[in-house]
């Protein structure tokens, strides 16, 4: 493979160039056993950051989580909190407080002593108890039902009052593992957009645990992918999708045509397709978005540089605002195609820029 520069743990520098840093991960690992669920991991967290932990199950995104709230211990690495020694703390001495995937409300108390629960065992004085309550209630927006019941509020009401529970901690860093999975759909977009919102009123580091990529894309400022235990990519949710490191990161975050070639001469070459490639020759491969495909009208010439083929329309998908089309073009390859409009007709003439075609490294197969 040709040694193309992409980086395969990008810092995605935007949002820490501008802010401290809250948690240092050092080099953490994670065994349970012959079985290592993490490897050599580390990750910088910025005061104030949206950072979501993105991965498919097994991954080891949750061990992670449980890692730094203190209810998993690492098999090595450290953890830092400003000069503090995160890692060496129980998890009731952390400023770290967790949302989880059930939200685990007492059915028995009402939404406010819910909230309150934790300052009454940290024997909190009662004046100090009802304020921190209300001003907890009052920013997940559940004043109204501060004298319900769980059992009486729907599903996205329970995660903010779940979210309330852990803010009147005052925690500095919010750890939400999948809390949006068990709500429906169309909730659960509305909740994306909330959370958010709610993180930056309150202006304290949420770290997000999902596998959704869709929310991992909407919700921020910065995704750390992880795959088998190690951090794929690590850099924002535009550089992450439009500069993918690897193959696996460009299959996993959305949908992409990978296309396995050769550099010689300042020219790549893909089966019949050919541009140029400013990339040391040899063996490479590239990642090329459909939406960066675009249909050719009838007579038009095309844009000058741009590489052209024809194919064949051997399937389409209906997805609303558009429709994925697959095009099967010359030497048997098939290319994934987004369109806005019908693509009708059996035979069609596609055009893509050679800047669209962002070179990737090969992903070795992990255990």
């Amino acid at each position: 493979m040709a040694s193309i520069s992409t980086s395969g743990v990008s810092s995605g520098a935007e949002p820490n160039s501008i802010r401290a840093s809250l948690l240092s991960i050092r080099n953490v690992a994670k065994s349970f056993g012959r079985n290592a669920v993490l490897r050599n991991i580390s990750l910088e967290i910025a005061e104030g950051e949206f950072l979501t932990i993105l991965g498919e199950s097994g991954s080891g995104k949750t061990t992670l989580l449980r890692i730094v709230a203190g209810f998993e211990s690492a098999s090595a690495g450290e953890l830092w909190m400003g000069e503090e020694r995160l890692d060496r703390q129980p998890p009731y001495r952390r400023r770290v407080n967790t949302v989880f995937q059930s939200y685990a409300l007492f059915p028995h108390l009402t939404v406010e002593q819910n909230v309150g629960y934790g300052l009454r065992v940290a024997k909190r004085p009662d004046a100090e108890i009802v304020s921190r309550v209300a001003e907890a209630l009052d920013k997940v927006k559940m004043t109204p039902h501060a004298k319900s019941k769980p059992s009486k509020i729907s599903g996205g009401q329970q995660q903010r009052v779940a979210l309330a529970r852990a803010l009147v901690n005052r925690p500095r860093l919010l750890l939400l593992d999948e809390p949006l999975s068990a709500l429906d759909a169309n909730l659960r977009r509305q909740m994306q957009v909330e959370l958010k919102s709610l993180q930056r009123e309150v202006g304290i580091a949420f770290v997000f645990v999902t596998h959704d990529q869709e929310e991992a894309m909407v919700m921020s400022d910065r995704i750390a992918l992880l795959r088998s235990g190690e951090l794929e990519q690590v850099a924002t949710p535009r550089e992450i999708y439009s500069r993918p490191a690897t193959a696996y990161v460009a299959q996993f975050i959305g949908h992409t045509n990978l296309l396995k070639g050769e550099v010689r001469g300042g020219v790549a070459r893909c089966t019949s397709l050919s541009w140029p490639a400013k990339f040391p020759d040899g063996p490479a491969l590239f990642s090329l978005r459909p939406e960066n495909i675009r249909l050719v009208a009838a007579g038009r010439t095309g844009d000058a540089g741009s590489v052209r083929l024809r194919g064949k329309v051997l399937h389409r998908a209906f997805h609303g605002a558009t429709e994925l089309i697959g095009v099967e073009a010359g030497d048997g390859l098939v290319l994934v195609v987004r369109t806005s409009g019908s693509a009708a007709q059996d035979t069609v003439e596609l055009e893509f820029s050679p800047d669209d075609a962002v070179p990737v490294r090969e992903s070795p197969g992990r255990v």
